[in-house]
């Protein structure tokens, strides 16, 4: 009896302490859950009293109401009038909705890719020094890029020919591959398009890249055309924002919005380690996406755009003279992003999503950061900053794949799961960086793998010079199915690849050969 007593209470020690097992995340579930449909957990009791004040009221009562409206036929009619023109004012001056009829990302052809190897002996042929050359070699093993990234044709002839011509090749190439996928996937015609919207930072020659546009798919002569240029890797957001101002002033429109970014004639080809690490990430790509305020485009679009968030931080000098830090200790040279570049980077992103914030996160999250601002700020509590939960707004995240370092510090700081940046990763992994249309590369891949289904929400982030941070948040309209000029097509059943500290497994590796 008394080894039965004690096995028993050793079966009691080893119970789990359900206080700790319980999980927060649950937890945190439900408290959202609750505060969430709090207003309409509160309608049930006044529902209540309503119904059961309706079943006593008798004809008499009914007869009283009547008799009241009938002797105050005037101010009946007033009301009346007012509630009806304040739905007119309402019809006509509320925002025009926008969609997103579809997009197309370029894929340049094969014979563009550049593996290390290539790209190294090629540097070497070009003159690049030995110290030079290991620094590219470094880069490019822990940058998270592949060996099948492409670089433009003029970069990859020895010697490059980095000349006006080859860039308004590499140009036309990217904008009119995508442009004409996008008109034969959609249907519309040319002359359709009432708004033109062009976005390469560095390329900006005369004619204009809309003027080569316009000429080549013959749009009608009074189209609206912009050139935007000098706005970094956030500039597809930016020309998004102008196209969405721009349809809510011309009705039953179509806008086109081209992102892409050239590196013909911005190529580097000194020995200068900070500026050679651009060579390494940037890569051939561009997007051109198709929008419209039609709302007979609602049933057959993809997305609509529901919010467009602009940031723009002021750097101080140093920030815009050393984007990347070189380091020397003991004869060994590294190299670093400037700690003065990321934290205003930080600082633009923390106004990003401030102003974000009310608009998307649900009262639960807003109301926990309002307790946690109020005790700090007011009783001046040592609590830290509470980080809203970004997770319970979107379904999908697109964050700008300008490297792995900016990817790596968006998931900490913004508490993201592994599963959540793996579109970024296998964008950088597979295209590089190209620029202002990263995003789009990374919405096609995610709708690759169909994951984008009937109101989910996505988060497109974007960073440029400047230091800008923008914004677009969208809402499908439908279970999202790729493109058959989807660029991942081909190759989606490789993805997501195994990347650790930027270096692809062997596993990967392999079935990748």
């Amino acid at each position: 009896m008394s080894g039965d007593k004690a096995k028993l209470a050793m079966s009691v020690r080893r119970l789990p302490d359900f206080r700790i097992s319980i999980s927060l995340e649950y937890v945190k579930f439900g408290y959202h859950s609750l505060v969430t449909h709090l207003q309409k957990l509160a309608l049930i009791p006044l529902a209540t009293i309503l119904f059961v004040e309706a079943t006593r009221t008798d004809s008499n009562n009914l007869l009283q109401v009547w008799l009241l409206l009938k002797y105050n036929l005037l101010a009946v009619l007033t009301l009346s009038g007012l509630l009806f023109v304040g739905c007119i004012s309402y019809f006509f001056t509320r925002p025009r909705p926008v969609y997103l009829v579809d997009y197309m990302c370029y894929k340049p052809p094969v014979l563009l890719e550049t593996g290390f190897e290539e790209f190294l002996s090629h540097s070497r042929l070009i003159g690049f020094n030995d110290s030079a050359l290991e620094f590219q070699r470094k880069i490019l093993e822990r940058s998270g890029l592949s060996e099948h990234t492409h670089v433009s044709e003029a970069v990859k002839c020895v010697p490059p020919r980095p000349t006006m011509l080859n860039a308004r090749t590499e140009a036309e190439q990217v904008m009119f591959g995508a442009l004409d996928n996008l008109f034969a996937a959609t249907g519309v015609k040319p002359k359709d398009i009432g708004i033109l919207i062009v976005n390469c930072s560095l390329f900006n020659p005369t004619p204009s890249l809309s003027a080569m546009i316009i000429n080549k798919y013959k749009l009608r002569s009074n189209i609206k055309s912009y050139n935007l240029s000098g706005m970094g890797c956030s500039a597809g957001v930016i020309s998004i924002n102008l196209a969405n101002d721009l349809l809510q002033v011309h009705c039953n429109s179509y806008a086109i919005v081209v992102s892409t970014e050239n590196i013909t004639q911005n190529w580097y080809f000194g020995n200068r380690k900070s500026m050679l690490i651009p060579n390494c990430l940037f890569r051939v790509g561009g997007t051109a996406i198709l929008l419209s305020n039609r709302s007979s485009d609602r049933c057959h679009s993809k997305y609509r755009l529901l919010h467009v968030v602009r940031t723009h931080q002021g750097a101080n000098d140093k920030a815009f003279r050393c984007v990347y830090q070189e380091q020397d200790e003991e004869g060994k040279t590294g190299v670093s992003l400037s700690k003065d570049l990321m934290a205003i980077a930080g600082h633009a992103l923390k106004a990003n999503i401030t102003t974000l914030g009310p608009l998307v996160l649900p009262f639960s999250e807003q109301l926990l950061f309002l307790v946690t601002l109020v005790a700090k700020k007011v009783f001046k509590a040592k609590t830290k900053p509470y980080i809203p939960d970004f997770k319970l707004a979107f379904d999908h995240f697109c964050i700008h794949a300008g490297g792995r370092g900016v990817i790596d510090e968006l998931e900490k700081n913004l508490q993201l799961k592994p599963e959540h940046v793996e579109a970024s990763r296998m964008t950088l992994h597979r295209v590089g960086n190209t620029s202002s249309s990263s995003t789009w590369y990374e919405l096609a891949y995610t709708e690759a793998k169909g994951r984008i289904h009937r109101g989910h929400r996505i988060w497109q982030i974007a960073f440029g010079s400047g230091f800008k941070c923008n914004s677009a948040v969208w809402q499908a309209l439908c279970n999202v199915k790729p493109s058959q000029y989807n660029p991942w097509l081909d190759c989606i059943d490789r993805y997501p690849v195994e990347i650790v500290d930027g270096i692809p497994s062997r596993k990967t590796l392999k079935d990748h050969h």
